[in-house]
């Protein structure tokens, strides 16, 4: 009997005149956790569709277990045993974790539902403290949540697990507790299909990988006998020096200094130095206080306490456009929800903090002039400035964002994830852009929860904990581990 259980061969789909996979291999053995990986738009979710039955395959053979697959619906893959896990949770946040976990699988006698045993044996696996199966789900945090729904697919009996992008909102501390039960999977036979732009984190927990790149399969192998820097070239398609490249900078005398600043409710009492041309990392857990730093910082959320010194002028304005006009500029973790207005084109996004007016009026011809120069700058990838952002890749939206504020002409960068969501080359690209900035002497104080980056890309690098920040610290004198450490214990 082969180990091969998920075969997908000469998979194609065409959306009329666009090619999205042009022949795709896949091949997934029993009991093993395969890493999809690729740019956005390289076919990743397109092809997950297909073996999930939401998207029918125009050519292209696939099998499951040694039988012939070829579902219909959605329905179809999960009675087959594949179960789709997507970033946005498909859960009712009003039903109970038990409830939630036997959904449209009710087992019942003469019409009453009865406790099930499907429910214990899969809150045993997944063993977190905080699944009581009488527990409301809207109550859990994104960790739980996440794991409600690998808890479906058990009782399920699912074969093979699709998880795309399962820890881009989880803190370090429930990313770990996802690997214990990823690994808990494998161990009973369990294939994952683990599809992240964090490739440490792949390196970490996959065995094998597949690389898409523009809709066709172009390099598969071992995990462990494949470098970081080599997925990266087999994903983009071209040589790249280093995923975290420095930009020669020098910082310089301060330019923001934040004394005992509190918040309506975080941050409490933080302080912090900025200097020009620095880039200044915050560390911490999901809740603790570094997004509320920045949106205090910005004027977005009212100051209970504390001073704030821009360029040697103590608390110049604490409204948003006093900060804007005093050179702060904001990018939110929230890309979808605040960070753009996804709806209006990518000139307006662009020119939003800044709008290019002659007598009162907009000037769309100068407008355009300005978003062709950003656009290039920034190798935004667009077929005209009219286009809605929505129609952007993940990237490229980033790129909008960015060019937003340097068309502001901003020389405070608060960067909240500012690469949360974006695949690895627009990654390498936006780091980059981020090192050209502080060569220029603009000043970026840059939270994230992926640490590898923070260490990578920073100069200095503090730690937030229950809203308090720890002193900075030269980013070449922190580990993972201590970071980590300090995240989640507190300073010593």
């Amino acid at each position: 009997m082969t180990d091969l259980l998920l075969s997908m061969e000469g998979i194609e789909k065409r959306f009329g005149a666009v090619v999205a996979l042009g022949g795709v291999d896949l091949e997934v053995r029993r009991g093993e956790v395969h890493a999809l990986v690729g740019e956005n738009g390289a076919g990743k979710s397109t092809l997950m569709k297909v073996l999930s039955g939401a998207h029918a395959p125009d050519a292209g053979r696939m099998t499951l277990d040694g039988a012939n697959y070829a579902p219909r619906r959605p329905l179809d893959a999960l009675r087959a045993g594949v179960a789709m896990i997507y970033q946005e949770l498909n859960l009712a946040p009003d039903l109970s974790v038990a409830q939630n976990l036997v959904l449209g699988r009710e087992r019942s006698r003469a019409g009453i539902v009865r406790g099930d045993p499907r429910v214990e044996a899969a809150l045993a696996v997944l063993d977190h403290p905080g699944l009581e199966p009488d527990r409301p789900v809207r109550e859990l945090g994104p960790g739980a949540r996440q794991l409600v729904e690998i808890g479906r697919a058990l009782v399920g009996e699912a074969k093979v697990v699709v998880l795309d992008e399962p820890t881009s909102s989880l803190s370090a501390a429930e990313s770990v507790k996802l690997d214990a039960v990823i690994r808990t999977l494998r161990a009973r036979g369990v294939s994952i299909v683990y599809i992240s732009h964090f490739l440490e984190e792949v390196k970490r927990i996959a065995d094998r990988y597949t690389v898409l790149r523009d809709g066709e399969t172009v390099a598969r192998g071992e995990v462990a006998a494949t470098e970081i820097t080599t997925l990266v070239e087999q994903m983009v398609g071209r040589a790249v020096d280093e995923v975290y490249p420095r930009v020669p900078h020098a910082p310089g005398e301060p330019l923001l200094e934040v004394t005992r600043l509190a918040g309506r409710r975080l941050p409490e009492e933080a302080t912090l130095t900025l200097r020009r041309g620095e880039i200044l990392g915050l560390a911490g857990l999901v809740g603790a206080g570094r997004t509320e730093l920045l949106r205090t910082l910005m004027g977005l959320d009212a100051v209970r306490e504390g001073s704030v010194t821009v360029d040697g002028v103590i608390d110049g304005g604490r409204s948003i456009r006093a900060r804007i006009a005093q050179g702060f500029g904001l990018v939110s973790e929230d890309r979808k929800a605040e960070g753009l207005a996804l709806d209006r084109s990518i000139a307006e996004n662009l020119t939003l903090s800044k709008p290019v007016s002659r007598l009162g009026w907009i000037d769309r011809t100068l407008r355009s002039a300005v978003t062709a120069k950003w656009a290039a700058k920034l190798a935004i990838k667009m077929d005209h400035d009219g286009q809605p952002v929505s129609a952007l890749s993940g990237g490229n939206q980033q790129k909008v964002a960015l060019a937003r504020l340097l068309h502001q002409d901003a020389h405070v960068l608060l960067l909240d994830e500012p690469t949360r969501g974006i695949d690895v080359g627009s990654k390498v690209e936006v780091y980059r852009l981020i090192g050209e900035l502080a060569a220029q002497g603009r000043s970026v104080l840059m939270v994230s929860s992926y640490i590898p980056e923070l260490l990578g890309v920073c100069d200095r690098v503090a730690v937030m904990h229950r809203g308090r920040l720890g002193e900075a610290r030269p980013a070449n004198e922190w580990t993972e581990v201590d970071l980590l450490e300090v995240a989640t214990r507190g300073a010593a």
